[in-house]
């Protein structure tokens, strides 16, 4: 399926966005104007029911992945490409990144697994409740009290149109694991509860280089977003700090 995407800018290079489960295109707001500002297109697309894009009950990583790649293509970005995805959204890159073959990915604050299995409709019954916990700005306040006004009307909108039965989907299939690629980059928090110690070591093992961000939330640009784009000096940075792999 091709996916709802906001595209802004006109600069050589490309950003690729993915949100995390639960968001939208939206939730990167407020990282889309410094990018463009610092020369990138950014494409940020609504992964499969999230936002504005298609649901599907049937819906396998694969697909998400496969989704995302039809999309690029469709929009058509030019290069290099730089993708960054946020916890689900980062898993989906994963899933997509043989296809997509940017030439930077990054990867924020995500596990990169997937534990298949589960009931159907148990899975989406609980993705209903987590839903329901985040349908107001004033619900969402108060459990992530580092969020801005706008934020939390941001991230309660982007819950009333989420679909649980289309993510819960994904993970009725078997069990994926994977790696990042030699030369990505994982933003992590410090301490993170998503992404363990074990595995920041298997990343950095595999090539990728490990960045944390002491105290920081899951959803890192929204609670110190200066630290996180300070992170990415290979996006948010000049022009001397700019070179992709």
């Amino acid at each position: 399926m091709l996916l709802h995407a906001i595209d802004a800018g006109t600069g050589p290079s490309t950003v690729l966005l993915l949100h995390g489960m639960m968001g939208s295109s939206d939730s990167w707001r407020r990282l889309i104007p410094p990018l463009t500002a610092n020369g990138h297109r950014v494409i940020a697309l609504d992964l499969p029911g999230h936002g504005l894009s298609e649901r599907d009950p049937q819906l396998t990583i694969e697909q998400a992945a496969a989704s995302v790649v039809e999309t690029v293509r469709h929009v058509g970005p030019g290069h290099p490409l730089a993708a960054v995805g946020h916890s689900y959204g980062a898993t989906v890159l994963a899933a997509a990144a043989d296809m997509l073959q940017p030439d930077l990915s990054v990867y924020v604050d995500a596990a990169l697994s997937l534990t298949g299995g589960h009931d159907r409709a148990a899975l989406t019954a609980q993705y209903a409740r987590d839903r329901g916990a985040r349908l107001t700005p004033e619900d969402l306040l108060a459990s992530r009290p580092f969020y801005s006004a706008q934020d939390a009307e941001v991230e309660a909108r982007a819950a009333a149109l989420f679909d649980p039965a289309t993510t819960a989907s994904i993970s009725c299939d078997t069990d994926h694991s994977w790696l990042p690629d030699d030369g990505s980059i994982v933003v992590k928090a410090q301490p993170s509860s998503w992404v363990s110690d074990d595995d920041a070591r298997r990343f950095a093992a595999n090539g990728a280089d490990v960045r944390s961000i002491p105290g920081a939330a899951h959803t890192i640009w929204y609670s110190h977003f200066d630290e996180f784009t300070a992170s990415l000096p290979e996006l948010f940075g000049p022009p001397a700090a700019r070179t992709l792999p």
